[in-house]
């Protein structure tokens, strides 16, 4: 399995796929990759390079903690500050700055604030410790949502009264939508997530294709798996091809995985949903169903949010639909680093302004 993956790391292969992807472009194309994970991996192998001058990357919305609406990020904090409640977070969400503070400072000032890496740390915690309220704040996209519908069934069936849930899960296809329905960005191709793709199998981008006649491939992680992708996607382009495409047969089934949308499917349901730098863009969020709403922290508790105060001089939202780059942006690399950030862009660690930081352009 070692070599196997190393071969999608060899140097020499990524270099033969870039005197490929050279030879056949010939116009220039913009490519956005859609996932956060896509980005860091572009920048860091430096294959924004390797493609050659006809071909652009784009970030695209892909980053579940850079589109976490600042109003969302708030409620987290204020969660965090009621009396008897422990919230559990993913490492990224913990650092990012809400109107006026982020979780970070809200533990400092005495707040039980823990990251975990999963809903069942956090149901573990809820189970270990029934004096206390314990809230799982839910962010991510279809990859981590049926984890998140699992650990609600699990503290159903062990009778768990103490756990709870933030969702603000997102779902990609209406944020596809929304960002090309725009006109905002021109796109000429996508790189399709491969993370959340192994979930929802790769038919929920078919309208891409049928719709606005845009190419889409789903890629890898590793430098060969973005660098075939490119490849396909620039040979369609050429040839003015609409065609939907999954390069990453390795761990991606075209149908995706059916047990894990049952689960996710049984649990949650469609909703109306903010995004940081879109707006609310309707039914691309996730809420529990009625069945389950005992778990929503938004019913249970009585949380008092005041209307959210963007910082004036972050450009993360346009950043986010590829309108601006991060250098466009007056604060970055200035006031604004993964040390001191000022948006979601930077703390993330698929954030494309953390990626231009680490990386350079």
């Amino acid at each position: 399995m070692i070599k196997f993956v190393d071969e999608y790391r060899n140097p020499a292969l990524c270099l033969k796929a870039s005197e490929k992807i050279k030879a056949i472009s010939k116009k220039k194309i913009r490519i956005m990759e859609v996932c956060g994970g896509h980005t860091m991996a572009i920048r860091k192998n430096g294959l924004n390079k390797l493609v050659g001058g006809n071909i652009t990357f784009i970030s695209g919305p892909g980053c579940p903690v850079c589109v976490t609406a600042l109003q969302d990020v708030d409620t987290a904090i204020a969660l965090s500050k009621l009396e008897g409640i422990t919230v559990c977070t993913f490492g990224d969400l913990f650092y990012v700055p809400g109107s006026s503070s982020s979780l970070a400072e809200s533990k400092s000032e005495g707040a039980d604030v823990r990251v975990v890496y999963s809903a069942d740390d956090a149901l573990n915690l809820a189970g270990r410790q029934r004096d206390k309220k314990v809230v799982f704040i839910s962010i991510g996209f279809e990859t981590t949502a049926p984890t998140a519908a699992a650990a609600i069934l699990r503290a159903q069936a062990e009778g768990l009264d103490n756990f709870y849930i933030l969702a603000l899960n997102k779902t990609m296809p209406a944020a596809l939508r929304a960002i090309l329905g725009s006109g905002d960005t021109k796109i000429d191709a996508l790189i399709c997530p491969g993370h959340v793709s192994t979930i929802t199998g790769i038919e929920i981008y078919r309208f891409i294709v049928e719709e606005f006649k845009i190419p889409c491939c789903v890629c890898g992680f590793e430098p060969l798996d973005i660098m075939t992708g490119v490849y396909i996607l620039a040979g369609l382009s050429e040839e003015n091809k609409a065609e939907l495409v999954n390069a990453y047969k390795r761990v991606v089934r075209d149908e995706g995985n059916k047990k894990a949308r049952s689960i996710m499917r049984e649990v949650f349901e469609k909703a109306d949903a903010p995004w940081r730098g879109i707006g609310v863009i309707p039914s691309s969020g996730l809420r529990l169903r009625s069945p389950y709403k005992r778990f929503a922290a938004r019913e249970r508790f009585n949380i008092d949010v005041p209307p959210a105060k963007e910082n004036p001089g972050c450009i993360c939202g346009e950043v986010l639909r590829g309108i601006k780059r991060p250098a466009d942006c007056p604060l970055f690399a200035k006031t604004c680093s993964p040390s001191r950030p000022q948006g979601a862009c930077m703390v993330s660690s698929e954030g494309i302004c953390s990626a231009w930081y680490k990386y350079g352009d």
